[in-house]
């Protein structure tokens, strides 16, 4: 599977321990996402485009409303890098 490099670090944060918040519109849409590092520090490479590329994917999934997390298919589809912990 192709993943670009900010999808990548997307998915890295996520593996990682972070997540992503999203707010929705009153037609019940999301219209904007904040990614949030386990640290508590905001990734601003996590825009609504990619978010909807992860969603779309399958590798990132939300549960009874709570914040996006990486799912299975995400976790088995990241490159691991040196530095991951």
């Amino acid at each position: 599977m192709n993943i670009s490099k900010a999808e990548q670090r997307v998915l890295h944060t996520l593996a990682q321990g972070g997540h992503i918040r999203h707010k929705r519109n009153r037609n019940a849409k999301i219209d904007e996402v904040l990614c949030v590092t386990r640290d508590g520090y905001i990734l601003s490479d996590c825009t609504l485009s990619v978010f909807a590329r992860l969603k779309r994917r399958g590798l990132i999934a939300s549960h009874g409303g709570r914040p996006y997390r990486i799912s299975r298919l995400g976790r088995k589809s990241v490159r691991s890098q040196l530095d991951n912990r």
